[in-house]
């Protein structure tokens, strides 16, 4: 009950909703919705060059940018390769809401970073909870999927030519 009377009086929650409006697996939620959903997200703030996650660990989370940034980058060989830098407003680590593979690669604070974190905890319980917002959300996640497969294929054939 706390959470909730605390929620409500938050001035920030407009950007937020704007923010998760953005995220391509909310896509389609009405901001009604979202703003359900903001209430049960975890709000963190990293400072400067903190890791969020590591490659090879347990993916259990997906991250929203809401303020600051974030390089993703990758081992490769002695080295480590940028993969992306996100800012406010992007979000990453969403393949962890289908399984717990190990992450791809890692992800670290550039600044003072704050993310709104989504566990796969909850991420199913919203699945099982509502048909309208799981069949929506599992769409999204589906076109997520595919773009993905598509991009790597493209580039694979770019890299054969």
């Amino acid at each position: 009950m706390k959470k909730l009377f605390i929620w409500a009086l938050d001035r920030g929650k407009d950007q937020r909703v704007a923010i998760l409006q953005k995220v391509g697996l909310f896509k389609g939620l009405r901001s009604r919705v979202l703003m359900k959903l903001l209430v049960d997200l975890v709000e963190k703030e990293y400072p400067p060059g903190e890791v969020i996650f590591s490659e090879g660990e347990s993916g259990k989370a997906l991250y929203i940018v809401l303020a600051g940034s974030v390089v993703i980058s990758k081992r490769q060989n002695n080295s480590e390769k940028v993969l992306a830098e996100l800012a406010a407003g992007s979000y990453f680590g969403e393949l962890a809401l289908i399984d717990h593979m190990p992450r791809y690669a890692t992800a670290v604070a550039r600044e003072k970073t704050t993310l709104l974190i989504m566990y796969k905890s909850y991420f199913d319980d919203l699945l099982q909870g509502n048909a309208a917002i799981s069949s929506k959300v599992l769409q999204n996640m589906v076109s997520l999927l595919s773009e993905y497969i598509r991009r790597k294929h493209h580039n694979e054939t770019d890299e054969r030519i």
